[in-house]
């Protein structure tokens, strides 16, 4: 890595609360905390970043929706020049040719002014539409960024059992090579037969296997959540938080508290009933008339006010009220508010029928959380006996006491209760974040 573009990123990742540990591999090693990758992903996330734009854009035209109280003031000219005017007589066949009086130009420059003064209530109804709009857009933020959470989350966390997966791997490897060298030495005083040597270096190139398909899941899941915090590729993020305790110790045990209500998609789908009521007001403000003031000041030219108009410039202004009725709507209109009352009916029963939904997942959710919680216990109390269990096969197979097969089912037993322990503690975790998300508080 060259030294400008090391010290770049350096800098870049200090500003989100990033720590440099190390390099390896030509590439910068990075620790970094679950809360560090969840407000990266908040602020980094091109998907997150997209939503807040769509937010922005929301305001943007509420802004604009408060702008129709407002006057329409617009201000214009114009300039013409007539060609000479052919008068007939007799159908087509007589025609004399005429100078346009008093002369062949007009122009006019002015200003008008419209206000509305009453329309039955649509400028509101406009307004409140786009107001809700802008909420339901800042939902639609907040839904997007909880998500990018859950997904950083369940990433991160899945790094950490990955690289908890190697700590065993390692561990299991050690084994594997000690029981190799013992049944080597076994073997050639004859005291086991070729068989068991075979089993153990069989054994040991599994462990291998199973490291090196680990060694490439991690190199994967590292991609996946650089791609998550919009981080360049040559960063390796190591992540800091252990399940032995510590932060993710104290989420495990932490109170989940929320309710439907909460939910991103309840809040989005009452939002979207309001939308609808606005609507109907819109629609029901076409039966009133609307009531406007105009007015407008300018310079013509020429004088036509008076008959034979006159070679000069003039200047008039006026005020005045425009009432206008549309009568078509008492039977255009009726139609139109049906169908949106219709449409408002239905926003009442998905909303009944979400919030049935979300209090199901969130009771479910609760249930396995709660299901996960055991589990890390039983699984604790499993990993010590199993691991009593290795050290008595081991040592009655030393002493020739236990076939082969025997040892490596122990050391298999030993090896997956830790590895279900692991499992048990990230499935707590990602069943916490879920419910967070599920209840509209991640």
């Amino acid at each position: 890595m060259k030294p400008f573009k090391q010290i770049h990123l350096l800098a870049a990742l200090l500003l989100s609360g990033m720590t440099v540990c190390a390099q390896e591999e030509g590439a910068a090693q990075y620790s970094l905390s679950l809360s560090e990758a969840l407000t990266m992903a908040r602020q980094n996330n091109k998907s997150v970043q997209v939503s807040g734009l769509e937010e922005k854009a929301a305001a943007a035209d509420y802004r604009d929706a408060k702008n129709l109280i407002f006057p329409t003031l617009n201000a214009g000219g114009t300039y013409q020049r007539y060609s000479r005017v052919n008068l007939y007589q007799h159908g087509l066949n007589e025609s004399t040719v005429v100078r346009r009086q008093p002369g062949p130009e007009s122009a006019a420059l002015g200003v008008d002014l419209a206000m509305n003064l009453y329309n039955g209530g649509k400028t509101k109804a406009v307004i409140e539409e786009n107001l809700y709009r802008r909420e339901l857009a800042r939902v639609n933020s907040e839904d997007q960024q909880g998500a990018v959470s859950l997904q950083t989350a369940m990433q991160y966390l899945d790094l950490v059992r990955l690289y908890h997966f190697r700590s065993l791997l390692e561990d299991q490897q050690k084994r594997a090579e000690t029981r190799l060298r013992t049944i080597t030495s076994f073997y050639e005083n004859q005291r086991v037969t070729k068989s068991d040597l075979l089993r153990a270096e069989l054994a040991l190139s599994n462990v291998l296997l199973s490291k090196t398909q680990n060694e490439n899941d991690i190199l994967i899941g590292n991609r996946k959540l650089r791609i998550l915090l919009n981080i360049s590729d040559d960063v390796t993020l190591k992540p800091t938080d252990s399940l032995l305790g510590g932060t993710l110790q104290e989420i495990v045990t932490d109170t989940i508290t929320g309710a439907a209500a909460t939910a991103y998609a309840f809040q989005k789908v009452t939002l979207g009933q309001k939308i609808q009521e606005a609507r109907i007001k819109n629609l029901r403000s076409n039966y009133y008339p609307s009531l406007s003031a105009f007015s407008a000041y300018g310079f013509n030219y020429p004088n036509s006010l008076f008959f034979r108009p006159i070679d000069q410039i003039y200047s008039v202004g006026f005020v005045g009220l425009r009432l206008n009725y549309t009568i078509s709507s008492i039977y255009q209109n009726k139609h139109k508010i049906r169908a949106a009352r219709e449409r408002l009916s239905g926003t009442d029963l998905q909303k009944e029928h979400l919030k049935e939904m979300i209090e199901e997942d969130i009771a479910g959710l609760k249930i396995k959380y709660k299901e996960a919680l055991n589990r890390i216990a039983v699984t604790e109390k499993s990993i010590e006996q199993s691991r009593v269990n290795f050290e008595i096969i081991n040592t009655k197979y030393s002493n020739q006491l236990a076939l082969l097969t025997d040892l490596l089912d122990a050391d298999n037993l030993y090896q997956e209760s830790r590895y279900s322990n692991i499992n048990a503690q990230i499935g707590a975790l990602i069943i916490y974040y879920r419910l967070r998300y599920t209840t509209g508080n991640l």
